[in-house]
């Protein structure tokens, strides 16, 4: 991002935009932080790069609360998860919870067959 410092924000890429959005959120030190789909847009490097930050931030103490609607992002970086439906939580408990849940299963109210219809909403503990 340093080189494009000198660049107006309006001329930055989507991803660049979202990657910059993410850094203006941590530049203060707190103990929870709020993310909003933070890697929608990103290239899968820099959607590794926004895991690894996150992973850190959480092993820093803190407490990540995160939206997503990429369910294996899910998987890999919430402790615990809220699956939410039309502004209610339908399911709740950690990924491996989850996944043995009967709700899981293709046909089923929270199953594999609506997923698009589901906002991931994923917690993370430090």
């Amino acid at each position: 991002m340093e080189e494009s410092a000198t660049r107006q924000v309006k001329t930055y890429s989507g991803g660049m935009r979202r990657r910059l959005d993410l850094a203006a959120s941590l530049v203060v030190r707190a103990e929870v932080y709020f993310l909003d789909e933070p890697t929608t847009g990103l290239d899968p490097a820099s959607r590794a790069q926004v895991h690894q930050l996150i992973r850190a931030i959480v092993a820093g103490g803190a407490t990540v609360l995160l939206t997503t609607q990429y369910l294996e992002e899910a998987d890999q970086l919430a402790a615990r998860l809220a699956v939410i439906n039309h502004g209610r939580v339908t399911a709740e408990g950690t990924p491996d919870e989850l996944k043995a849940s009967p709700r899981s299963r293709p046909g089923s109210t929270a199953g594999s067959g609506d997923r698009g219809q589901h906002q991931r909403k994923q917690r993370q503990h430090g």
